[in-house]
């Protein structure tokens, strides 16, 4: 049996994942800066980190897994001016964006997910430690600042030259001792948030939020950091250089995903090219969506298209069908089972698409039984896939996405209706009456309802505008 390795953006290798305390894996996420809608590259982080946390958990682990919410930034609050809300409104507001974004592509809930604004005690704490060890100092104006120049392993992460780099700012350079400082602590300016500090009123760093809630929820040493490309400088840097510089261990592996592009630039708002999570789930279940954005290796770009995405729900839509027939076969659900395939792949650095693979082997076998009437192979098939996708979080009978498209009652309703009908095109076969049954068809078609007809019967499925 193989051993789960990961990849380490700091080493640059590939290594066997040996958590710090056996049985027991701590992971960080930088969650949501809450000031904007989500799109599809924020929730692939939230993905592509939810299927590792699977995997984990599968594999015996106890995780505690912490996605923080930033809800005061430079961002919040020009949003909150231009939206005429107050910032902490504007900050609730996005949070809640997110949330459901991530529950509707079954991304579990975090085993804690803290705020930045409630950690404000921690991170005044974090800032007087750097200062007593001489790594920060505090000019007076209300500002705080970390002295880049006297850390040894800064710019490790991202391999950078310190004099290469552009001045950071994000305060007054007046005050600093180098323009490539950076700000732990902004002084409190007219009209804005403020908390009050030693050094003066004012509000956090980006940075310093991430390393104290890390610290207040992890300890000072924990098995692996994650987020997107984008954060690796300089918001993944300054946490290393202020955490090691408070003498913490900190993060022991740290793990990047890759972008959502469009044209092949990144996913953002400042491009104007971003897609909203709640707008695609317009044309998409939430099963389809995520099934899409974890088709991808993490570490590897994902090109979006309409057409890509079209493509990949109409493929899991196959899967699916194939595990509703074996219920109807079998007369019971798959349980899940882990194929020897399916774990060395996810060992593998989570190498999903080496893992899908075998999900289309296993689907192509599963589809062969059935018109062979082996019960034994269907079986084994549905309970394979089955196993896979719980891992991916794309389980069509998990409870997640019982009720996605309507409510329980509706559907129950609806079932009952559509059966209705084609009892009526089924009588209408038997009498020969094959007008009358094409009618019903043609009817349910119009709808976007597509009937199947099986060894077992009749099956009708349906999808977003009439896309079964």
């Amino acid at each position: 049996m193989s051993s789960l390795h990961l990849y380490d953006t700091l080493s640059r290798t590939t290594s066997e994942f040996k958590p710090l305390k056996k049985g027991e894996v701590g992971i960080y996420l930088c969650g949501a800066t809450v000031q904007a809608p989500p799109h599809i590259g924020h929730v692939r982080s939230g993905v592509n980190f939810d299927i590792l946390r699977r995997w984990l958990t599968k594999s015996g682990y106890q995780v505690t897994f912490i996605r923080n919410v930033t809800d005061i930034d430079d961002k919040i609050l020009h949003k909150a001016v231009h939206e005429e809300m107050p910032w902490w409104a504007v900050a609730m507001k996005y949070e809640r964006a997110f949330s459901v974004a991530y529950a509707a592509l079954n991304v579990l809930p975090p085993t804690y997910e803290p705020r930045a604004t409630g950690h404000v005690t921690q991170m005044i704490e974090l800032m007087q430690t750097l200062i007593e060890r001489g790594a920060a100092y505090a000019p007076g104006n209300g500002d705080v600042y970390l002295e880049v120049r006297k850390l040894q392993s800064y710019l490790t992460l991202s391999r950078q030259k310190l004099d290469d780099l552009q001045p950071a700012q994000d305060a007054d350079e007046t005050y600093k001792k180098d323009p490539r400082d950076f700000a732990l602590w902004k002084a409190a300016k007219p009209g804005d948030p403020s908390w009050p500090t030693p050094w003066g009123a004012g509000r956090p760093g980006w940075h310093l939020e991430c390393s104290a809630m890390a610290h207040a929820y992890l300890g000072e040493s924990f098995d692996i950091h994650g987020g997107g490309l984008d954060l690796i400088f300089p918001h993944h840097e300054n946490e290393i250089a202020q955490s090691e510089a408070a003498g913490y261990g900190f993060a022991k592996r740290w793990m990047h995903n890759a972008w959502v592009t469009a044209s092949g630039e990144k996913m953002s708002k400042s491009l104007g090219n971003s897609l909203q999570v709640h707008e695609l789930l317009k044309s998409v279940r939430g099963i389809e969506l995520r099934w899409y954005l974890g088709s991808a290796h993490y570490r590897s770009m994902l090109e979006f298209s309409h057409e890509a995405l079209a493509e990949s729900a109409t493929a899991f839509r196959r899967i699916e069908s194939f595990l509703q027939r074996s219920v109807e076969i079998l007369g019971v659900e798959p349980t899940p089972v882990i194929s020897d395939a399916f774990r060395d792949a996810m060992n593998d650095d989570l190498a999903v698409p080496t893992a899908l693979a075998g999900i289309a082997d296993a689907l192509k076998a599963g589809n062969s039984a059935i018109t062979s009437g082996d019960k034994k192979v269907i079986a084994a098939s549905a309970n394979e896939i089955r196993g896979a996708l719980d891992v991916l979080g794309c389980d069509p009978f998990d409870p997640a996405f019982a009720t996605e498209a309507l409510g329980g009652d509706l559907t129950a309703a609806l079932d009952g209706v559509i059966k209705l009908a084609l009892a009526q095109r089924t009588a209408a076969r038997e009498r020969k009456d094959f007008a009358a049954s094409d009618a019903i068809r043609d009817g349910l078609a119009e709808m976007g309802i597509t009937i199947e007809d099986t060894a077992q019967g009749p099956r009708w499925s349906i999808s977003r505008d009439g896309r079964a």
